[in-house]
C-alpha cells in the first residue's frame, strides 16, 4: 500500500523561527552532533580541511537541483553543490580527510514542501586514499553510532522534550546496520504497489516506505550506473552497476549518507563525463591532476540538517536550520 507523505509545515517569518524554542534545542543538539562528528573522525586520523565555495566546475548534481554561477573576475565559476571532486584532489596529501561543507544547490520547486530539502546545507563530507566501499561504510557507521551515543549522553534532556525516546535508537546504538542492493530494495517497493523505476535512485516517497518498515539504519548498495556522477566507481564484475551507496534512517527519516567508492582512472573518468552529458573541458583542472594520478578512494557525505532531523525528530529541515531557504522561495 502506497504511503501518504505527511503534511509539511513551512516557516514562520525569520525573526520569529530564530526566537524559538525549537530551534534553539535544535541548535543545541546540531553543535553536539558536530562536536562528535569532529572527535570520531579526528580519533580516526583524519585530518580536517576547509572546503572551497566556489571554483570553474562543482559537482554536476542529480535529480533535478542545480548550480549558481558567480562572475570571477570575468570567469564563470559556481557556487560549491558538492566538494566530491576537491576531495579527490586532495588525497594525495591528505589520505584521510574531511570537511564540514557548505552547500549550494537550485533545488526543484516542487521539493519545496517535501521537509527535506533545503537550498543551502551542510555536509560531514569524508573520503580515503585506497579505501573500499566497506571501509567507507564502517567510518559512516561507526561516526553516527558515535553521534548518536554522544548527542544522548550530552543533551538527553534537550531530545526528550522534543519527543524522541531513546528506545528508538537502541538497535543503532548497538552496533546494528543492515543492508540490502538497489535491486532489492525497488523489488520491495514494486511488491507494495510502489511504482519505482529499476534505472533510476530510490525516490522520495519509496525512501520514506523504506524507513518507515525499519526499526534500524540500513544500506542501499549498487545503484545502476546513470543513476549518479561519473566519479562513482562502475562495479567491474558486474558493468552498469555502480560500487556505491546509500545509508537511510529508520522511522521514516531517509537517506542520510550517500557515498561511492570513487573512479581514479583518467580515460574512464573522460568516457564517463561524455556517457553522463558531461564537456570534459569544463573539468580541465581536474582532469589535470587526474591524468598525473589521483588515488583511488572511497568517501561519503553526512547530510548534517537530515542527520539533526532524524535526532531531533523534526518535520522539516527548515526546522532544523537558523537561516532556511527553501526552494522557490525567496528569504533573507
Amino acid at each position: 500500500m502506497e504511503q501518504s507523505e505527511p503534511a509539511v509545515p513551512l516557516p514562520p517569518p525569520l525573526g520569529e523561527h530564530l526566537r524559538s524554542p525549537r530551534l534553539r534545542a535544535a541548535m543545541l543538539v546540531q553543535q553536539e552532533a558536530l562536536h562528535a562528528a569532529r572527535e570520531f573522525l579526528r580519533g580516526e586520523g583524519f585530518t580536517e580541511l576547509l572546503p572551497p565555495l566556489i571554483g570553474p566546475v562543482t559537482d554536476p548534481g542529480g535529480r533535478g537541483a542545480k548550480a549558481l554561477d558567480v562572475d570571477y573576475y570575468g570567469h564563470p565559476y559556481k557556487l560549491m553543490t558538492s566538494a566530491i571532486l576537491y576531495k579527490q584532489a586532495s588525497l594525495s596529501g591528505f589520505p584521510k580527510l574531511f570537511y564540514i561543507a557548505p552547500n549550494v544547490r537550485v533545488e526543484p520547486e516542487e521539493t519545496a514542501g517535501t521537509g527535506r530539502h533545503l537550498v543551502e546545507f551542510h555536509q560531514i563530507d569524508v573520503e580515503i586514499a585506497g579505501a573500499s566501499r566497506q571501509d567507507a561504510q564502517d567510518v559512516a557507521a561507526g561516526m553516527l553510532t558515535h553521534i548518536v551515543d554522544h548527542v544522548w549522553t550530552a543533551v538527553p534532556d534537550v531530545l526528550a522534550e522534543l519527543g524522541r525516546d531513546e528506545l528508538d535508537f537502541a538497535e543503532l546504538r548497538s552496533g546494528k546496520f543492515d543492508a540490502c542492493t538497489h535491486e532489492e530494495a525497488v523489488s520491495r517497493l514494486i511488491a507494495r504497489g510502489h511504482p519505482q523505476s529499476p534505472d533510476a535512485e530510490i525516490d522520495w516517497a519509496g525512501e520514506r516506505i523504506l524507513s518507515l518498515e525499519a526499526d534500524r539504519p540500513f544500506f542501499v548498495n549498487d545503484y545502476p550506473k546513470g543513476s549518479r556522477g561519473f566519479y562513482d566507481r562502475e562495479d567491474p564484475e558486474h558493468p552498469g552497476v555502480l560500487r556505491n551507496f546509500d545509508l537511510l534512517a529508520h522511522g521514516g527519516y531517509g537517506e542520510l549518507v550517500s557515498g561511492s567508492e570513487r573512479e581514479a582512472d583518467y580515460a574512464t573518468i573522460v568516457t564517463r563525463m561524455r556517457e553522463s552529458g558531461e564537456n570534459p573541458a569544463k573539468y580541465a583542472w581536474y582532469l589535470d591532476l587526474a591524468r598525473e594520478g589521483i588515488p583511488s578512494s572511497a568517501g561519503f557525505g553526512m547530510g548534517l540538517q537530515r542527520l539533526v532531523r532524524f535526532l531531533t525528530g523534526l518535520d522539516a529541515l527548515w526546522q532544523v536550520s537558523a537561516y532556511p531557504k527553501l526552494p522557490g522561495a525567496v528569504s533573507p
